[in-house]
């Protein structure tokens, strides 16, 4: 018995390794436990991933990287009518609906669908992108990292990074317009307050918004 113990103990080490982080939230407000554990899933290396629909791509296929993604959402970005007070090259973000909205302006934005802050973590307000990044690294903020001490202090920019494809930072905020290495996450709440899109349709909107463009964010 003896013998087998340290291979039992090897076995049940990666497991543990495998598995998403889990851990409770403490609402901001009220400094009580939330009630759901919130998942930030640091994939491992050999993941499963699907090619950028033709079509829909906005990847660069040529980049190792953005050749091959996490399965896409199910909630397709398109062209709508757009009848808001703000001018082109706006960002709407409606965390009701968990849509974000590019203003194209002659009364037309791109709806994308979107991961929002979950209860507790929700924001609005108004920011403006101060900096952009390709398969940004991550350095988890320091609140976070005081609720999920199990968290990396920092993560190289890959598939199985957090913030994905594209990061838009927001102001002097701990906010980012980011990828997902979730995409079954975008149209939920689920968030520290980071808005989640899908790799292919944070890399479409990454191509559009400038350094300097302005985000309504709505609660």
């Amino acid at each position: 018995m003896r013998r087998f113990l340290p291979a039992l103990v090897g076995l049940i080490g990666a497991a543990a390794c495998a598995a998403p982080a889990l851990a409770y939230e403490i609402d901001p407000l009220t400094r009580q436990p939330l009630n759901d554990a919130l998942t930030v899933r640091v994939r491992p290396q050999a993941v499963e991933t699907v090619a950028v629909p033709v079509a829909n791509a906005s990847l660069n296929p040529a980049d190792p990287l953005d050749a091959a993604v996490p399965q896409m959402s199910a909630i397709p970005r398109e062209t709508v009518a757009y009848n808001g007070p703000y001018g082109a090259g706006t960002i709407v973000v409606s965390t009701a609906e968990r849509r974000l909205y590019y203003v194209l302006g002659g009364g037309q934005a791109l709806r994308y669908g979107v991961g929002v802050g979950r209860p507790g973590f929700t924001w609005g307000g108004v920011q403006t992108i101060t900096m952009k990044r390709e398969w940004p690294d991550w350095r988890p903020p320091s609140t976070m990292l005081r609720r999920r001490p199990d968290l990396p202090r920092y993560m190289k920019g890959g598939i199985e990074n957090p913030l994905g494809a594209r990061a838009m930072y927001l102001g002097g905020s701990i906010y980012r317009i980011h990828g997902s290495n979730e995409p079954e996450t975008i149209g939920t709440a689920v968030s520290s307050g980071c808005i989640r899109m899908t790799n292919d349709d944070v890399t479409d909107l990454y191509t559009r918004a400038k350094v300097g463009t302005k985000v309504i964010v709505q609660r």
